[in-house]
């Protein structure tokens, strides 16, 4: 049997790497696109393109099964350290990012419930929420993409804006359940799709934080700045007005 040069089987793992990036990026990307739909269907009231963004939710789930085959092959060819961080940090970034379709999905599907209401003026502040984020999982993806430990940082960083807005929305929606009781189940969904949202923050500040561990293993990043205080405000258990 003729033995496989060597140069092929560098260039062949090569391959198979830029091929698990690329994936992980169009993966990332997809969910992003999911959650600008989703942001767009609570504006417009769309049941019929939420329900399309729901099952839209099992292609990202067909991409992680895919890339989880993928690591497993990179995991069999014996690969160094630096390789070995590779494949971690695709296999964490592809759970946060199925995670993340997931929460866009759960946007898309509360807004129908919402719509038996009329509109809440506070849907602009979901809005502004959602923006920030869809910026953060695009911008985390970018630091991914090109190994930048700054990028990253300062992704990591910029979290503390959605959870400063999260807050404001929470106490905000929180003062209208309080004044109008007719409010509470609206206001409700819209709490739930705000931390849905915060925690898709949450979930691109992790991937910023594994960008780090690619490049500088496991040294330590310094403590990060939390803002989402909602945990402080007494919630009424029974309203369901403290989404958890």
């Amino acid at each position: 049997m003729t033995p496989i040069p060597s140069d092929h089987i560098v260039k062949s793992y090569d391959e198979e790497r830029h091929r698990l990036l690329d994936e992980t990026l169009r993966m990332g990307e997809l969910a992003a696109t999911q959650l600008e739909a989703a942001l767009a269907v609570v504006a417009d009231r769309d049941n019929v393109a939420a329900a399309r963004i729901v099952a839209a939710d099992k292609a990202i789930d067909r991409l992680e099964q895919d890339i989880s085959q993928d690591v497993m092959k990179l995991a069999l060819r014996g690969p160094m350290a630096r390789d070995l961080r590779e494949i971690l940090v695709a296999i964490r970034i592809t759970s946060d990012i199925e995670r993340i379709g997931d929460y866009a999905a759960n946007v898309a599907k509360r807004s129908t419930a919402l719509n038996l209401a009329p509109p809440l003026p506070q849907i602009g502040g979901l809005q502004a929420i959602g923006r920030l984020a869809v910026a953060q999982l695009r911008d985390v993806l970018t630091a991914y993409r090109d190994s930048d430990i700054d990028a990253a940082r300062r992704v990591r960083d910029s979290d503390v804006a959605i959870d400063t807005a999260y807050t404001a929305l929470f106490r905000e929606l929180l003062t209208h359940m309080m004044e109008d009781p007719r409010a509470i189940t609206p206001c409700t969904h819209l709490l739930f799709m705000a931390k849905n949202i915060e925690r898709i923050g949450d979930h691109a500040t992790n991937i910023a934080e594994n960008v780090w561990f690619l490049v500088h293993g496991e040294d330590d990043l310094p403590p990060r700045e939390k803002r989402d205080n909602s945990s402080t405000l007494a919630p009424d258990a029974d309203t369901g007005a403290h989404p958890d």
